[in-house]
């Protein structure tokens, strides 16, 4: 992976692990913690494949997927396994469906793949990690899923503006 890849693949590790941690620590009935630092996941990635292409957008997620998960393994290793799966499965899905969104106007392809993916990722992360327990899941997963079509909506501007400025810097070898 190139150095310049590094950070984002940081920050997705970032998110993963903090996202397990906190997605055990309800706010209410409907809402963890997790619901608020899960999103940026998607914002990373679609701008690393706005950026830097399909490539370098999987090999992002998959660098994260696996530090955020081997991490995540040392804390709760049932929510690392369900986080893993439904991150993966999401976010590759999210860098296909941007990918084939990416010539319509500058805001289709973030919006749609983040709001699709996060309903995949919300489905089968909430199923595979609290189906059986007792817990509030569905409450969550719902809540979970207002929280990131939310952030996918607040994301936009941001999204926007990093990119309009990447592009707008001249790029130099090296």
């Amino acid at each position: 992976m190139s150095r310049k890849l590094w950070p984002f693949a940081a920050a997705m590790a970032a998110v993963v692990l903090a996202s397990n941690y906190l997605v055990e620590k309800p706010i209410n009935d409907w809402l963890t913690w997790g619901a608020i630092t899960y999103p940026f996941a998607f914002l990373v990635t679609d701008l690393v494949n706005r950026l830097r292409g399909v490539g370098a957008a999987r090999r992002v997620v998959l660098v994260g997927f696996a530090t955020g998960v081997a991490l995540s393994l040392l804390v709760d290793p049932r929510i690392a396994l369900a986080s893993g799966t439904a991150f993966l499965v999401a976010q590759l899905f999210d860098i296909e469906l941007f990918d084939s969104l990416r010539a319509r106007a500058w805001w289709v392809a973030p919006a749609l793949s983040t709001v699709l993916g996060a309903a995949l990722d919300t489905t089968l992360f909430f199923s595979l990690a609290f189906a059986g327990t007792g817990l509030p899941w569905v409450g969550w997963a719902i809540g979970d899923l207002g929280v990131k079509w939310t952030v996918a909506a607040l994301s936009l501007l941001p999204y926007r503006l990093l990119v309009g400025r990447a592009l707008s810097v001249p790029r130099t070898s090296g």
